[in-house]
């Protein structure tokens, strides 16, 4: 599988994220620190930083990653619902927890950037600053250990 691209890589995730409110700044600090994968995208669903336990399933360091929006996962990932069936954009719990402003959680399959396949599940929350502003969502996922 081909890394994703986009146009302007890390400089532009960081350009990004240096113009996002403190919010978000300080909620991509906190999931740097944590052992469970975790991703982040604005309010627009550009993703601003996934953090190294997360580049481990999906197959890809950050710094390496381009532009890429949270509509394009079930594209680039190939997510499919546990039966196999595909999962749209509007189905993965980033993409509700986006729209439609309400935490989300789904077991999934995924195939990696390495090009292995992997079940994983994801539980997914908006990000809301005072008075309700929408910044975004954030995404916690992790892989199911085989039987």
């Amino acid at each position: 599988m081909q890394p994703f691209r986009g146009g302007g890589g890390a400089r532009h995730n960081a350009r990004a994220m240096a113009q996002q409110a403190i919010e978000l700044i300080l909620l991509r600090q906190w999931a740097s620190y944590l052992t469970i994968p975790v991703m982040l995208v604005d309010r627009e669903g550009v993703l601003l930083f996934y953090n190294e336990a997360a580049e481990k399933v999906l197959g890809q360091r950050f710094e390496d990653v381009d532009d890429l929006r949270a509509e394009s996962l079930a594209e680039l990932f190939q997510l499919r619902h546990e039966d196999g069936r595909r999962l749209t954009p509007e189905e993965h719990p980033l993409g509700v927890a986006l729209h439609e402003r309400r935490p989300s959680h789904l077991r999934m399959r995924l195939r990696a950037l390495d090009g292995s396949w992997r079940l994983i599940e994801s539980t997914a929350m908006p990000v809301e600053a005072q008075g309700t502003r929408h910044l975004g969502a954030f995404a916690m996922f992790w892989e199911v250990p085989g039987p």
